[in-house]
């Protein structure tokens, strides 16, 4: 064969991209296909990566979020350009608010066009549009780039604070080739994108002394530290200092909640009364009352002092001065303060952790009569406490909850015992993340799932059912159906329409479920309830269980009624 005649084996975009997820260990996309990403959802699934097709954009990425708070790599949500990316934008935001490692990789239009603001299809300026709402953002114009690029984007995910990141791939850059060898010659393995940050020795010794001389200290668990995965390093902390210890929602399990140094049944008091607190992997924001203010009133409110574990340093006095910043990695951070611990602590005095055990003993004796009631129609507290029962019977279940009343009430009553098992709503608040949380949790565990739904945010995610079911997902999702937002109960003053408020009556969630093949169950009272429970997680089978709440139960807004406006005009 001559020179003119032999032919250089060619690669091209859409094999660059795909290869560079893969060498850097990333095997499941989370997309939806469509113009100009279809062949590419086709070809990673030919290459043998995991595609997981969703109905809307916005849940795709959620999946994503989800898995990489559960991996610690980067989840990647692949959406076509426009409509397609500004429904990823969402999750992306969210993700990157909550320090979840994320990637958003969204098709195109050409920058030619695009620039010139010529009408292109689809036309969006993606990457600047992206970039005040994430991480970082980045835009690959040549094949020879897409190593750097995917690169880039895994290394600003998950270094420092973790969180979301923009990869702009117009369409022309698919389908551009090059010599196969030096395309794999372009590509990057990321080294060490979050390396430990070991923390100063001066800053470890002054938490120290803080703590030493508390009174009354308080260590606060935020989703940062599940998200550490250190996991021994932190139950060693609490435990051999004897300091009371307060999850918040979604750190719940990293110690059982049933843990004798667990202050979650005695929160206001603790927060209230602390006089030293610490605050591992949690932020001082709305949900923890910006650390002032009449939640953290009490004796000590004038001289209380923080101590906070943070791998960044500008979170430090965002809201209240910070004694003791402790600027790392949570799990070098933990680890320094251990090894300063030594063998001969002094634990809490003895008036601080009694006082909280005898609140903590009057406060569960009231919930357990509360949830030992039966009433003819179910609440959410009757209906919560069956679901109480499963996940104590099974730790390893990942139960997913959003609403507003159905997310209060879930939070104290169901019980977590493992690290990483509770998926929520998160530091925005926001509605809609459940069913792509959910789907996340069982494609990268493997475990059951279990997601608490108000009916209002089943809403937002709902037609994800399909979703569950053509992968065969071992999710049992439980619509708590009250017939509205907030209560089904409100009425319209002028007649007509119904209020704002309110949704059909009856209506029959499970039937969406056995639409598409899957298991749906009606609920009218905690032993049914229980059954279709018991049944699911058993199973494994894609389940919704339609549980008929009390129309009247429920508050407005849930525990942030103070956040919702009330109008005091008088007419």
């Amino acid at each position: 064969m001559t020179n003119d005649t032999q032919s250089t084996e060619q690669t091209d975009g859409f094999h660059l991209v795909i290869d560079a997820l893969k060498l850097n260990g990333i095997d499941t996309i989370f997309a939806l296909p469509g113009i100009p990403i279809t062949d590419l959802t086709r070809k990673a699934q030919a290459e043998g990566m995991r595609m997981i097709s969703f109905r809307h954009e916005q849940h795709a990425g959620n999946a994503a979020a989800a898995a990489g708070f559960l991996t610690q790599k980067p989840g990647i949500c692949l959406t076509v350009s426009a409509p397609g990316f500004l429904n990823g934008l969402t999750a992306l935001a969210n993700a990157t608010t909550n320090c979840f490692p994320m990637i958003l990789i969204s098709g195109s239009s050409e920058r030619e066009i695009v620039d010139l603001q010529q009408g292109d299809y689809e036309e969006m300026d993606q990457l600047a549009i992206a970039k005040p709402l994430c991480k970082a953002a980045y835009r690959v114009l040549h094949a020879e780039d897409i190593g750097v690029g995917v690169a880039r984007a895994i290394r600003s995910a998950l270094s420092g604070r973790p969180g979301g990141v923009y990869l702009d791939l117009p369409a022309k850059l698919f389908a551009q080739t090059m010599d196969a060898a030096a395309g794999k010659r372009s590509l990057i393995k990321v080294v060490d994108p979050a390396p430990r940050q070991i923390p100063a020795p001066d800053s470890v010794q002054r938490a120290l002394d803080l703590l030493k001389g508390a009174k009354r200290p308080l260590i606060v668990l935020g989703k940062g530290a599940a998200y550490a995965q250190a996991d021994a390093e932190i139950r060693a902390l609490i435990e051999k200092t004897g300091i009371p210890y307060l999850p918040m929602s979604m750190a719940k399990g990293l110690l059982p909640d049933t843990h004798t140094q667990s202050a979650s049944a005695t929160r206001s008091y603790v927060l209230a009364e602390a006089d030293v607190v610490m605050l591992v992997g949690a932020r001082l924001n709305w949900l923890l009352s910006h650390g002032k203010g009449k939640t953290w009133g009490g004796p000590n409110a004038a001289t209380r002092q923080f101590i906070q574990i943070d791998i960044s340093p500008t979170e430090m006095d965002s809201n209240v001065p910070i004694a003791a910043p402790l600027v790392g990695d949570i799990g070098s951070c933990v680890s320094a303060l251990l090894a300063g611990i030594g063998s001969n602590w002094a634990k809490p005095p003895a008036d601080w952790t009694q006082g909280i055990a005898e609140r903590k003993d009057k406060n569960l004796t009231k919930m357990a009569a509360t949830l030992a009631q039966n009433p003819a129609t179910m609440n959410f507290h009757s209906a919560l406490n069956v679901i109480r029962n499963a996940v104590k019977a099974r730790p390893d279940a990942i139960v997913v909850n959003e609403g507003a009343n159905t997310l209060d009430f879930a939070r104290s009553i169901v019980d977590m015992y493992e690290p990483r098992k509770r998926l929520d709503v998160g530091t925005w608040g926001i509605m809609g993340i459940g069913m792509g949380f959910a789907v996340a949790a069982a494609v990268t565990t493997g475990k059951p799932v279990i997601a608490i739904e108000g009916d209002s945010a089943f809403g937002f995610s709902g037609m994800e059912v399909e979703t569950i079911c053509r992968y065969n997902l071992p999710v049992c999702v439980i619509v708590f159906n009250n017939n509205g937002i907030y209560k089904g109960t409100d009425v319209n003053p002028r007649g007509g329409d119904v209020a704002p408020t309110v949704f059909v009556k009856n209506a029959r969630y499970e039937m969406m479920m056995q639409a598409f093949g899957g298991v749906g169950v009606l609920a009218n009272t905690p032993d049914e309830l229980a059954k279709a429970l018991d049944q699911a997680v058993a199973s494994g089978r894609p389940t919704l269980i339609n549980a008929i709440i009390d129309e009247t139960a429920g508050t407005e807004s849930g525990r942030i009624t103070s956040l919702n406006p009330q109008s005091s005009a008088k007419k």
